[in-house]
Formats: C-alpha cells, structure tokens, sequence
C-alpha cells in the first residue's frame, strides 16, 4: 500500500449484527455482516442473547472481513468501533474486541457514534465504482428501528439534528405495526414486500401534526390496532385477505410523513443536497417516493447501497478514515455508551 493510504478494520456490533470491514481511505474493501436469527422466536432482539452472539460471531467475520480485502492485521493503520448509542452488552463486545486488538497490534484505536457513520455511509466507495457523494452543507434523513431523525450536515464532523421523533422511530413503527399484521420478526422488511402489490389508498391512516421539524408515530401504531380490532370483530380472516392493501396504506402513511418534514426542512434551510441513511433508507417505497419528490423540488438525491443501509461495519470504517485524518484518536479507556448524541 501506498503511504498516502490509510488500512483501517472497522467493528460493529450495536445490536444484533456482528458486522467487521476493511477499507483503504473511504474506499471499502470488505464489509462482513453476521445476522443472528434466535430472535426471531421472540418477536425481537434480546439483549443477552445478542451479546453471546456476538462473542461467538466477531473473531471469525473479522477474520473473513481481512481475508475478503487480502489485508494482513500488521498492515493496519487503525482499529474503529462503534461506542454508542446501541444495547449496552452488544457494545462492550465490540469495543473490548477492537481495544484488545489496537493494543495489541500498537496502532490507534478509533471511536465512532453510529448514527453518525450511518450519515457518512453516504461517502463510502466500493472496489469498482466511485458513486457522487453529498456536497456540504446536506441534509440526512436518518431512518431506522431506534431512530429518526433530520441532520444538517456541515462538514464530516460537524452534524446538528434539526428534527427527530418525539416517540416511536419509523422502523418501530414498521415492526411493531408488522407484529398487529401477525407478520414474523422482523416485520418492515415484510411490510415493504406485501406493499409493493397493494393499493396505498385503500386504508386511511393518520399522521401527527407537529409543528417544526419533528416526527411522531405511536398514533400511528395506536390507530392500526383499533382499526385491526374493528374489522377483525367483523371478519376474523380480515388481514389475512386484505395484508398487502394493509401494508400498502401503513407504509404510505409513514413515508409520507417522513418526507413532508424532508421538504420544510429543505424549504426552511434552502438545502437542496439531500441524502438518506439507516435501516429504513432500504425501504423501497421511501426511496421511490423520495427520487419522485427531488424531481419536482430540484435536489440532488443520495441513497447508499443496500449493503450500506442497514448496521454494517463499512460505515464504521468511513466515519473513522475522517477522524484519523483529525487525528481524533481514542484511549484504551474507552467506554461503550447506550445512549449517545450526534
């Protein structure tokens, strides 16, 4: 590798993916991502059962992540690590993995915030192509199961949330909404599925009506299980023969509110660079719906591939190459942090 090139191995382990990436730069030369399906059984992800997971996952997809990129560990410039927000035993086997590791090899350890690198994912190069990337300032409409928020992004470490939900996340209220349907865990991606063949004007659903910039979606959940109860007093088999109009209408709702907050966010700050991340940025109708409304107010869209929607390692890896030009290294004191703020 040139000198000029920065190696970095990135760990993501802040909920229930063991996830490990190598990248050169901003350029990812693997991104490995281990699911853990126990939860399933369980309607969601249990916190202990996550953390023995990821003991068991992270040495071999860090092993399989530096395979992938023909990269050995003495060849690293750095270790990265997600130190918050996430569940807090899902942490700590991360960042005692990745601090293990930097002290071991001699080389800087890196702390990264998670929902920031779910925002710098959108700078992320893979091996072939180099996609155009969000000129600042931008704004970042972060979508996913425990939060939802409007970033105004104003250089790689400059990030100021201007709207975020007051309640439940969007990907919540996919899940939990998905539960009421008697779709398994985890139910927004099932959602996205049976929408695709309904009619999203079939059922109406309401949509909080906040002031500023911010989200609300319990109503939302509160008002399909009263709808559900209803009907299914009347015809037991009611969502089985209705689930994709069902599916259809709930994710309108939801995307529709997420993007109307998009537009007065861009209305009131006169941004027109507009880019999504997290989980629910992989969902199918927001990306549609969100390419239709750039068109008709003149932005410049962003979406990161789906491998760099969800939680992954790559992000990871991103938000750390721009601290370890800063030099923004951390210590081997490092905490991991259940809750921590942009």
């Amino acid at each position: 590798m040139k000198n000029s090139e920065v190696l970095i191995l990135g760990i993501e382990s802040s909920c229930d993916e063991t996830s490990a990436a190598v990248s050169c730069n901003n350029r990812l030369l693997s991104n490995i991502i281990a699911g853990q399906k126990v939860h399933e059984a369980y309607g969601g992800v249990v916190p202990e059962l996550a953390s023995r997971a990821h003991q068991a996952n992270i040495i071999p997809v860090v092993d399989q992540a530096l395979k992938e990129a023909g990269i050995r560990k003495k060849e690293l410039n750095a270790i990265a690590v997600t130190a918050g927000p996430g569940l807090i035993g899902s942490l700590m086997v991360g960042v005692s993995f990745a601090k293990a590791l930097s002290a071991a090899l001699s080389i800087p350890l890196i702390e990264v915030n998670h929902m920031q690198a779910h925002v710098l994912a959108n700078f992320a190069l893979n091996k072939e192509t180099q996609a155009p990337v969000p000129q600042f300032p931008f704004l970042c409409l972060t979508v996913s199961g425990g939060h939802t928020q409007i970033v105004l992004v104003k250089a790689y470490n400059m990030m100021y949330v201007i709207g975020q939900t007051l309640d439940d996340a969007a990907g919540e209220a996919f899940d939990k909404i998905a539960k009421t349907l008697n779709l398994p865990y985890p139910g927004g991606p099932l959602i996205d599925r049976y929408a695709k063949t309904g009619d999203a004007s079939r059922f109406q659903f309401p949509t909080a009506n906040l002031s500023e910039l911010d989200f609300s979606f319990s109503g939302l959940k509160t008002s399909v299980l009263y709808f559900l109860k209803k009907h299914l007093a009347e015809d037991a088999n009611f969502i089985e023969k209705n689930i994709a109009d069902l599916c259809a209408s709930v994710q309108h709702t939801i995307v529709r509110s997420l993007i109307n907050k998009l537009k007065k966010a861009s209305e009131q700050t006169g941004i027109k660079q507009i880019a999504i991340a997290g989980g629910v940025s992989a969902n199918s109708g927001l990306r549609s719906e969100l390419q239709k409304v750039a068109l008709l107010n003149g932005w410049t869209v962003f979406i990161p591939p789906m491998s760099l929607c969800t939680d992954n390692a790559g992000m990871i890896c991103i938000a750390a190459y721009y601290k370890y030009l800063e030099n923004d290294f951390s210590t081997l004191d490092l905490a991991p942090q259940a809750r921590l703020s942009l």
